[in-house]
């Protein structure tokens, strides 16, 4: 029978009982550090880069290790959630994470820091479609579901805001390492809580694990985001691995599709990518991601490098779009009842170009309120987006694909992360590298060096020295904003396209009690007559520990 089954310690807090905003805490939580680290880095990727020395290729890869790999294992895990257990999968990713933490802090090169990076991604794809699968089943209600979804969306924006903050801070008042040290133990707290709170979910059990397809899966996206990240850095198309890479993943993928068309108990149920809001939400999360994880990564560059400002001031410079993820992921579940998710997920999309619109007035010289005003647009605009975005594809999947879908949402989040990184990296670096080639009294060598990036064409600068070295310098900081103009028109045009492709979600958010009936109903089986949807609860007490409740219609019976 497809259905649901959730195993846990308390009765009350399964199935919509009073405990399951205390689950969405916990879930919250889990998921604060998961976006923490996607971002937390960032500010400390100058101290990395003199601590360390990696070239700007292994450099690339300690900043996009972490999602990509996670990107990569998010289907993996999240359908495995749904054959093992959710909250198992969950479970085991804290201690992964706790330990990669630990390795990552005391790395002593750059290769060892690249693999910490990537078994980080390992637990965190353990742990957001896990989240996320958990919530939609915690809440079958849509209008409670939707408050919950909002409060998800905003911690992971919040945690992806605070990171350069709290990133800032240790890196000043401590050493690069301590931004993964704090995982530490807080992962060794949350591993017991999680472990008695979290409720144990299954989804449908039906048939034999797709492994094959899963690894399929995470070949075929690896190597696509591999072969974006060589060209980020400027390998062209002659180069062979790009083309390679790009090729290979695209196959895998091909491959993987059709692999899960034909069979009778699928991986990932291809046809919700059929439904126009399924497919159109995720398409948005990419291209939200995407702007906001680009443009980030560029921001803090802007701010130190350019401004001149520390690690601390560079994170608090960007506190305002916190705040405001905060209130748009607060107000999110009223906003949509009200404009529903088609003009929000648009609105939100012109908002964000408009801000990224209004950060191209930014130079050489700082201009806070500038600033300000831009990041409030920013936050609110992208939050709008994904708070909608998010909200409709989960509701579209039914709850016994719940992982699958959550490990959809999750991948096209951090794919749309590390595309933002290689894909406005790349855009960056074509229009900042030109303006270092001629260069009056700079060697060729030197100047080649100084295209690599900004932080390097200062190094550069300072070897150099007299009159040469400073005309070095005022024509790196040149290039490098008129790089960041060029990429903000970029991501202003992908934005509108976004706002474009957003037309195609419903007018109106359905809450009616057919519509949930609709989604929580499986689908008849062959030979097998139709019935109403029923989830089965295993509720092991230690005095009975065979007691089952079941859930039908919204009512419980013991």
């Amino acid at each position: 029978m497809t259905g649901t089954t959730m195993t846990g310690a308390e009765p009350r807090a399964r199935a919509g009982g009073a405990n399951r905003w205390v689950i969405l805490v916990v879930l919250c939580v889990s998921l604060l550090f998961v976006a923490l680290d996607a971002t937390v880095l960032h500010v400390a990727i100058p101290s990395v880069t003199e601590d360390l020395r990696p070239g700007p290729v292994e450099l690339l890869w300690i900043v996009d290790a972490y999602p990509l790999v996670c990107a990569a294992l998010l289907i993996l895990f999240g359908t495995l959630g749904d054959r093992v257990g959710r909250r198992r999968v969950l479970l085991l990713g804290y201690a992964i994470f706790g330990a990669a933490s630990a390795v990552a802090a005391l790395a002593e090169s750059a290769s060892v820091l690249i693999v910490a990076r990537a078994l980080l991604g390992i637990g965190g794809a353990m742990i957001m479609p896990a989240t996320l699968s958990i919530l939609r089943v915690v809440f079958p209600d849509r209008r409670e579901r939707a408050t919950a979804i909002g409060i998800w969306t905003a911690v992971a924006a919040i945690g992806a805001a605070t990171g350069p903050v709290l990133g800032g801070f240790l890196v000043q008042h401590f050493w690069w390492g301590s931004v993964f040290l704090i995982n530490i133990p807080l992962m060794a707290l949350i591993l017991p809580l999680g472990r008695w709170i979290l409720p144990e979910s299954k989804g449908s059990s039906d048939g034999p694990w797709d492994v094959l397809g899963a690894l399929m899966a995470a070949g075929g996206i690896l190597a696509v985001v591999f072969g974006v990240k060589r060209l980020g850095t400027g390998a062209g198309l002659l180069d062979g691995r790009a083309p390679a890479a790009l090729c290979v993943g695209a196959a895998l993928l091909v491959l993987f599709v059709r692999r899960q068309r034909r069979r009778e108990h699928p991986l990932v149920d291809i046809g919700m990518f059929s439904r126009p809001a399924f497919s159109t939400s995720v398409g948005c999360i990419i291209v939200a991601m995407l702007a906001l994880v680009g443009l980030e990564l560029i921001a803090v560059q802007y701010l130190q490098l350019v401004l001149g400002l520390s690690p601390l001031q560079t994170g608090l410079r960007m506190l305002p779009l916190t705040f405001a993820a905060m209130a748009a992921g607060a107000t999110g579940s009223y906003t949509i009842r009200w404009l529903g998710p088609r003009r929000m997920v648009c609105t939100g999309f012109v908002l964000t170009a408009g801000a990224v619109l209004l950060l191209v007035l930014m130079g050489q010289t700082d201009w806070p309120a500038l600033m300000v005003v831009s990041f409030v647009m920013l936050g609110f605009g992208l939050q709008t987006t994904l708070f909608a975005a998010y909200e409709s594809m989960l509701s579209e999947a039914p709850p016994e694909r719940a992982g699958g879908a959550a490990a959809i949402g999750e991948t096209s989040y951090q794919l749309g992360a590390g595309m933002g990184i290689a894909l406005l990296g790349s855009v960056m670096n074509a229009a900042y590298a030109p303006g270092l080639t001629s260069v009056r009294g700079v060697p060729a060598k030197s100047s080649a060096d100084a295209a690599h990036s900004l932080g390097e064409a200062y190094d550069v600068a300072e070897r150099l020295g007299g009159p040469a070295g400073q005309a070095l310098r005022a024509a790196a900081r040149t290039s490098f904003v008129h790089g960041v103009h060029v990429t903000l028109f970029v991501s202003a045009a992908l934005l509108l396209l976004g706002a474009v492709a957003g037309l195609r979600l419903p007018r109106i958010m359905d809450c009616s009690v057919a519509g949930q009936d609709r989604d929580a109903e499986p689908e008849p089986g062959r030979g097998e007559q139709a019935r109403p949807a029923q989830h089965t609860l295993k509720v092991p007490a230690p005095a009975r520990p065979g007691d089952v409740a079941t859930v039908e219609s919204g009512r419980t019976r013991h």
